[in-house]
């Protein structure tokens, strides 16, 4: 065995100031400081591409998870609707029309029947083809635009229907120019093919699903076309450019109707394997309704559905893990430079140390100037992190008294709504009140004569009133709480209740009309009920205010769901807000009521309860008169616990 050998810097910088390499100082500094440059940068550029790549890694997976979801709502969305065609053939009426096709009669029995299926399922419409390919019978028989007595042939949910199978097919109306899902299958008897039964049904509402997600996604057929995307302007584009064959195929089938069906400008930058690449996407016009406006480099994540030859595809943008790899690598090349600063230093100290030999006075006044820049240096940076340690301190005080401040206000807002009620409570505590004293004494009066059972009869009629006192005052205890405000799952109609229960006298002395319209009576929503209720009040008490000068006063609540989150509207009618008002309604300090009468902060802090809510607050005049305001707040599910 050799010599073993030493790879401490220390010997190393020694062995190449010994070498010199050929070159002179000036130029041994000069390669060194070029050659740490070259190694800073490499590592840099190598730090970035592992941070780029994990973060890739990582965004996979969640990509995957967000294939999962929109699989399984897509499949669930058809699986609805899957058995529909199969119900035809049990209808006795349609399977003795398709047996007797001249019979006007029977068409008409069957053209009602699937009118009210088509009603009673909730399709876009119910058809019926003899065995050429026909429409025989429809839902939409009495409408303009009816299908009875077109040829449908040309359509691939007629050519591949068979026995005790549902073929699916996507395209867009030539009759009414309506998309939609068909789904088809063959009506028979004793194995005898009749005709062919056919569902149309609409898949936009998962589309709008779909819009509100964080990433981009589309649904492509066989050729490539999106059928379905979160990004209207993809809709009927073109993954890839078409070849003249599939351009055959789709004209001849009418799938989509003479659309352009123009490529989208995905460009494919790097491929992972089969279902997983990265790709370019052009930026979508600015007037698109859709949230992704940018254009830039995205993971695009491919799934084939089963059962058809559709794609999902679920596209993640790529600039967050670039903009976190570029910030990792420039952290790795500021500490590769911090080393070479190291060592720098040490060789600059080792040339100190052949000089001390030489010259030890001179080398000692060098080398306390080099300690004492280093002391000042250090002080330096000891002052500068105790600086920044204040200012972190500072900033963390800052944020807690904010929170502080707006818990505060929170609670402020609400002995503010109860201040506004006081003379309400007042009024609802004075009666019953009132009833105990005359109760409660002529009960006496009575015990006095010796006729127990009147007063008995008194102290029982005080019970109830005692209850409803207890009610009212608890609703405002619970009211007055100050809330942590955590959320958690609250039954919407209770809290209307409770807000309506508050105000109760100053509804029955306006006579105010209240007409609640909750669709989804047993909706439950996401929030603190507390704060909730704090909302309601000001939503009402402000319609209240609004219908002082009314006659006939109305006041409408109206909720219903809409995907993850439930609506609730409150409609006064009111002389409505003027176009000064829908730009500053939620400001702060902006009323429009006699001065000394409120600060303007109950809308602003319903506003901002309602997005610490997840959700969102707005004002709007009805066309019929009158303000609406619109409460939106998530709804509950039980994966949110």
């Amino acid at each position: 065995m050799g010599r073993a050998l030493s790879f401490r810097p220390k010997n190393i910088a020694l062995a190449l100031c010994k070498r010199g390499l050929g070159l002179t100082p000036r130029q041994r500094i000069v390669a060194l400081i070029v050659g740490a440059l070259v190694v800073t940068l490499l590592f840099g550029r190598g730090v970035y591409l592992w941070t780029f790549e994990a973060a890739i890694q990582e965004m996979r997976g969640n990509a995957h998870h967000r294939l999962d979801l929109y699989s399984a709502s897509l499949e669930r969305e058809i699986d609805k609707y899957a058995n529909f065609p199969y119900v035809m053939g049990f209808d006795a009426a349609v399977m003795e029309m398709l047996s007797k096709p001249g019979d006007m009669a029977l068409r008409q029995r069957a053209n009602l029947y699937l009118e009210r299926l088509n009603q009673r399922v909730g399709t876009l419409a119910v058809f019926v083809l003899d065995k050429p390919g026909r429409v025989i019978a429809s839902s939409n028989w009495n409408k303009p635009d009816s299908f009875v007595g077109r040829d449908l042939s040309y359509r691939p949910y007629y050519q591949h229907a068979g026995i005790d199978h549902v073929e699916r097919f996507y395209g867009i109306g030539t009759t009414n120019n309506e998309p939609g899902y068909f789904l088809s299958t063959s009506l028979h008897i004793g194995g005898e093919v009749k005709g062919t039964g056919v569902v149309k049904v609409s898949l936009e509402q998962l589309e709008r699903s779909w819009s509100s997600a964080e990433s981009p996604a589309i649904l492509s057929d066989d050729h490539g076309v999106v059928v379905l995307s979160s990004v209207p302007a993809w809709k009927y584009s073109t993954l890839q450019p078409l070849d003249e064959a599939a351009r055959q195929q789709i004209a001849l089938a009418q799938q989509y109707n003479n659309r352009k069906l123009a490529p989208v400008g995905m460009a494919v930058r790097r491929v992972f394997d089969a279902n997983s690449r990265i790709v370019y996407l052009p930026p979508v016009a600015n007037n698109d309704a859709s949230v992704f406006t940018t254009s830039g480099l995205f993971l695009a994540q491919t799934r084939m559905m089963p059962g058809t030859p559709w794609h999902l595809t679920v596209f993640s943008d790529l600039k967050k893990a670039d903009d976190f790899a570029q910030m990792r690598a420039a952290l790795g090349s500021l500490g590769m430079a911090f080393l070479w600063g190291l060592f720098l230093t040490f060789l600059q100290r080792q040339k100190h140390v052949r000089e001390l030999v030489l010259a030890r006075s001179a080398l000692q006044r060098a080398h306390d100037e080099l300690e004492r820049k280093v002391i000042e240096r250090t002080a330096d940076l000891s002052a500068a992190n105790e600086r920044l340690q204040e200012e972190v301190e500072e900033r963390s005080r800052a944020e807690r008294t904010l929170r502080e401040a707006q818990s505060g206000l929170v609670q402020a807002g609400k002995l503010a709504v109860l201040g506004q009620l006081s003379a309400g409570i007042a009024h609802e505590l004075n009666q019953p009140l009132a009833a105990l004293s005359t109760l409660s004494g002529n009960a006496v009066k009575y015990l006095e004569r010796g006729d127990v059972q009147t007063a008995s009869s008194n102290l029982d009629r005080i019970g109830p009133l005692v209850e409803r006192m207890g009610h009212l005052t608890g609703q405002l205890k619970t009211f007055a709480r100050k809330s942590t405000g955590g959320p958690r799952a609250v039954p919407l109609q209770k809290s209307i209740d409770n807000a309506l229960y508050l105000l109760h006298h100053r509804l029955v002395k306006g006579m105010v009309n209240v007409a609640i319209d909750a669709r989804e009576g047993d909706a439950q929503v996401w929030c603190d009920p507390n704060r909730l209720e704090q909302v309601l009040l000001n939503l009402i008490g402000n319609a209240l205010d609004a219908m002082e000068e009314q006659e006939n006063r109305r006041l409408e609540i109206r909720s219903y769901c809409e995907g993850d989150f439930v609506c609730l509207l409150i409609r006064d009618n009111g002389p409505g807000l003027s176009v000064d008002s829908l730009q500053h309604t939620f400001e702060p300090f902006y009323t429009t009521k006699a001065p000394g009468v409120g600060l303007g902060l109950g809308l602003a802090i319903s506003a901002g309860i309602v997005r610490d809510f997840g959700g969102e607050l707005k004002a709007t005049n009805s066309p019929e008169g009158g303000a609406v305001f619109s409460l939106t707040i998530p709804a509950y599910k039980e994966t949110r616990l």
